[in-house]
């Protein structure tokens, strides 16, 4: 049995508890639904384990090991924490960790009604993030890029999903954002997948954020896209008024970004209707109506 083929079960995420962590072994144990690159199993009622599932290397989850400690006392919204560490063994030769638990309900399965409360919070949340990272905080090769040296995946989404009838719009959009001028300041902290399944709710508003496993140091446009890909319609000038640090240039970028992270939300619900491993359906009307927000505007 390969390392891809080894199936979580709760029984094993006990005994693994039992053999390093004995102390938590005795809490309730849930799956929670989705997950790619890790599998997460609530544990009471205040934490969950994250198993390293089909990323093929444990790095993102040591980078939040590394980091999530450091960031989380400075954020104004709720992120998994590490509180136990969990090593490779004869069982599991692969990493877990067991974290905070952050109660809601993750934005693609339930909606936000109170938009201008959600753009204030996801402001607020962002500034609080982007500060200047240190030497020694991660480099993305995944996320981060320059639109323009994102042309070939950008591509590759816009002949698969983008009808006919709004090509021309989307590939403006795309266009603005490659000439648009490349961030100079300082490398930020960046979350880097700012999409529905990575945030929940309550309340109708944001309430927490999750997965910091492609989180770098970089250009902020990344997050910024988050105004077209989370919240509801007609919010986003409000999130940039408040979040308050993004020039043209950045915003322009930030747009391009949208539209490319939207097509991939398309493209993953389009795999789900017809089957595919990994596809989510209900990710398909998510990111057609975060593409009709971009092409809108601020």
């Amino acid at each position: 049995m390969t390392d891809t083929e080894i199936e979580i079960t709760a029984d094993l995420v006990r005994e693994l508890l039992e053999e390093q962590h004995p102390d938590l072994a005795g809490l309730p144990i849930q799956e929670v639904e989705g997950g790619w690159g890790n599998q997460m199993w609530r544990l009471g009622g205040e934490l969950a384990v994250r198993m390293q599932r089909m990323d093929p290397t444990p790095e993102l989850q040591l980078k939040e090991r590394q980091w999530l400690p450091v960031l989380a006392p400075r954020l104004p919204l709720p992120v998994p924490t590490p509180v136990r560490l969990g090593e490779p063994s004869e069982r599991f030769p692969k990493h877990w960790t067991v974290m905070t638990w952050v109660p809601g309900e993750p934005l693609d399965h339930d909606s936000i009604s109170r938009g201008a409360h959600a753009a204030d919070a996801l402001a607020g949340f962002l500034r609080a993030l982007h500060v200047e990272a240190p030497a020694e905080a991660p480099i993305s090769t995944d996320f981060g890029a320059h639109p323009r040296s994102c042309t070939d995946g950008f591509e590759n989404l816009f002949r698969a999903v983008v009808p006919d009838a709004i090509a021309a719009d989307v590939r403006a959009v795309w266009d603005d954002a490659v000439a648009a001028q490349a961030w100079e300041g300082p490398r930020v902290w960046v979350h880097g997948d700012l999409h529905p399944a990575n945030v929940v709710v309550s309340d109708g508003t944001l309430s927490g954020i999750v997965d910091f496993g492609a989180m770098f140091a970089g250009d902020p446009a990344w997050d910024l896209a988050a105004a077209w890909v989370l919240l509801p319609d007609g919010t986003a000038s409000r999130f940039f008024d408040t979040y308050a640090l993004a020039d043209e240039a950045a915003i322009r970028r930030a747009r391009g970004l949208a539209a490319m992270k939207s097509l991939f939300l398309m493209l993953m619900g389009q795999n789900g209707d017809r089957g595919l491993p990994g596809g989510k359906p209900h990710w398909g009307p998510a990111g057609r109506a975060a593409l009709d927000r971009v092409l809108k505007g601020v």
